[in-house]
């Protein structure tokens, strides 16, 4: 469960999409992440709904992240089913 801090800390608000398919960073989220015009990010799709922008050094750091709620996840499910 995320707590109202860390949603206040990670939620930056909303993209839009415009008519050449451009979508803006909204200002918090680059401020955060120190993103500069030219910076280039990775971006990766799940399915038809979830799309994550990247920066190329942050990768690792996120597969690692993911990992670990996933555990946390799993543990919770499997405490349930006992």
């Amino acid at each position: 469960m995320m707590h109202k801090e860390n949603m206040e800390e990670t939620f930056f608000g909303m993209a839009t999409i415009g008519e050449k398919g451009q979508a803006v960073v909204p200002a918090k989220a680059r401020e955060k992440m120190n993103l500069k015009k030219g910076d280039k990010l990775m971006v990766f799709s799940f399915d038809d709904d979830l799309l994550i922008f990247s920066k190329m050094d942050g990768l690792e750091k996120f597969a690692s992240h993911l990992s670990d709620k996933l555990k946390d996840i799993n543990d919770i499910i499997n405490k349930g089913n006992k």
